[in-house]
């Protein structure tokens, strides 16, 4: 799978270089305004910080960009701009490549008219803009890659553009990401603003998503951990008593949900966030941009370290942890990011393959179950009342198959109603030493309870 980044070039690009040097043809591949230096076309924020908009003093012009400066947004309404890009798929595909990702795609469609934002940072005007399935339709449709598998990046993007983006008969993507989940620890909606996770919302968004994609037949791709988010046992588990119980309950609460599980790399054996303890130690230009907004706000050194500790993309962009050695057997030399500050022995590939109960062999059962199961990619799914915001249970059902999941998303003991309900189950899968056969859930006690980060799922076939 190739990742296509369509939503802007470099400015080191020879069609933007062309662009600067006044070529006219290359000018309307971008978004340029006319202006002056004292006022951007409008008041929209970069998602880096600061403003979208980039002056260029030589041509008295200003750029789109809504990430960093030396990222320039692409005008889509521009047929050429759509043919130059339908053109790199068709190259890629020529060479052997069927799959692809593509980044912020939701993003490119631009309204005609640019106007300030007085309610937010612009989003809500770019966002699933004016003609993003039009214009979706079209690049799928003439690159010729209907039967590749393509999913896409969708950034403050809605439920009701997302089934339209992924159903089948409207022809457009297989799948897509949505992040929604991953925002209920961001105060105010604020990703720089920090609080607890909200698992009342948490779970409503993974039950809303989950249904409402099914009956709209669009698909999800589910994920905790990209490029982009912090690691995900350090963000909802425990990096510490519960490490390894809770990175196996956050993998198999998605891997067994409706949808493709995509599993981003260092997830597969519980890799931590960096914990750095200097700005100097940072590289992601959104990190060393905030720190700045930060200070500037009033926090301290200390505080600002301490939100980019929680919140950086270089938490998940540490080098992977392949053994024990220096730089974890991934460079023989020092890498451009410094190793996670949680690097240890057990958190690495060379150690959890020796081990059957380890992170990695977890991951292992079940992409196992996954091919076993038809159910899991097939079956529907429903969700069964927990009575907790810290416990979510869902079901699968294809045919006469069942399939029953349980997560415990707390680091306390939670109770659960058995009262004999699951005796005619069997365990297929769980986090626990306990032997499948004996798990408190089948017993015929009223109410059982399962432990910090328990998950489990249970098999039966239906009469």
């Amino acid at each position: 799978m190739l990742d296509m980044v369509f939503n802007h070039t470099s400015t080191q690009h020879r069609w933007f270089q062309k662009a600067l040097a006044g070529d006219e043809k290359y000018q309307k591949y971008y978004i340029f305004k006319e202006g002056t230096l004292d006022y951007a076309p409008t008041n929209w924020k970069s998602k880096f910080g600061g403003s979208a908009w980039e002056y260029v003093p030589e041509l008295k012009k200003w750029y789109l960009r809504l990430f960093d400066v030396t990222q320039a947004d692409l005008n889509w309404d521009n047929q050429e701009v759509r043919e130059e890009l339908k053109e790199i798929l068709r190259f890629w595909k020529e060479k052997g490549i069927r799959a692809f990702r593509f980044d912020v795609i939701n993003l490119v469609s631009k309204p005609e008219q640019m106007e300030d934002d007085l309610e937010g940072d612009g989003r809500r005007f770019y966002s699933d803009g004016p003609h993003i399935h039009e214009y979706l339709k079209e690049l799928v449709r003439d690159a010729g890659i209907e039967n590749c598998v393509t999913v896409g990046e969708m950034s403050s993007t809605s439920l009701k553009h997302c089934i339209r983006y992924s159903a089948p008969r409207e022809k457009e993507l297989s799948m897509c990401f949505n992040f929604y989940h991953l925002k209920t620890d961001y105060k105010d909606g604020d990703k720089w603003a920090l609080m607890p996770t909200d698992y009342k919302k948490l779970k409503e968004l993974f039950i809303t998503w989950q249904i409402k994609m099914q009956k709209g037949e669009g698909w999800n791709a589910l994920f905790w951990c990209n490029h982009d988010q912090p690691r995900i046992v350090s963000r909802l588990g425990d990096e510490k008593a519960y490490w390894k119980e809770s990175a196996k309950m956050l993998a198999g609460m998605i891997h067994l949900m409706r949808g493709t599980p995509y599993i981003y790399q260092g997830e597969e054996i519980g890799m931590l966030n960096a914990h750095y303890s200097s700005i100097a130690q940072y590289r992601d230009v959104e990190s060393l941009n905030y720190y700045q907004i930060l200070l500037e706000k009033g926090k301290t050194e200390q505080e600002a370290l301490e939100t980019l500790a929680a919140r950086s993309r270089d938490n998940s962009r540490t080098p992977m942890q392949w053994t024990k050695e220096t730089y974890g057997g991934f460079s023989d030399t020092e890498p451009w990011l410094p190793m996670s500050a949680e690097f240890r022995e057990d958190i690495t590939v060379e150690a959890q393959q020796k081990d059957d109960d380890s992170i990695l062999a977890f991951y292992k059962k079940l992409i196992a179950m996954r091919k076993k199961y038809p159910v899991i990619a097939k079956g529907e799914i429903s969700f069964l009342e927990t009575g907790t915001d810290k416990v979510l249970a869902y079901q699968r059902v294809l045919g006469e198959h069942k399939i029953v999941v349980f997560c415990n998303l707390d680091h306390k003991e939670q109770p659960i109603k058995a009262a004999g309900q699951w005796r005619d189950y069997k365990v297929v899968l769980n986090n626990d030493t306990l032997p499948d056969e004996t798990y408190p859930i089948l017993g015929e006690e009223e109410m059982c309870m399962l432990k910090p980060y328990a998950f489990v799922a249970l098999e039966k076939i239906l009469e």
